[in-house]
């Protein structure tokens, strides 16, 4: 049976995305993050507004769109979230 993944999996994804699979510093496209998040538009809609307000990403108008990047504030949420989601693998918790 799939697993389900939760919703801090769903923002460790994003913003693993956006630090990981860019090799400009333009961000990435809703359209994009959709695809590599595997989420509906108004889902995603919802994360990336919450993760802009919390400073955890950018967002950036470009020529009419919406891109988005990870911030330094982001990075360091991410190693804090890679850090204790490992913590917690090796006592058999799943986060």
């Amino acid at each position: 049976m799939a697993e389900y993944r939760t919703h801090m999996k769903i923002i460790g994804d994003i913003l693993l995305t956006t630090r990981d699979d860019l090799r400009d510093e333009d961000g990435a496209t809703v359209t994009y993050l959709i695809r590599k998040a595997n989420i509906s538009h108004s889902r995603i809609s919802r994360i990336l507004k919450t993760l802009v307000s919390q400073g955890l990403l950018e967002q950036i108008d470009s020529q009419g769109s919406n891109k988005y990047r990870i911030s330094q504030t982001g990075r360091e949420f991410l190693q804090a979230y890679n850090t204790f989601t490992n913590f917690a693998d090796n006592f058999g918790l799943n986060i």
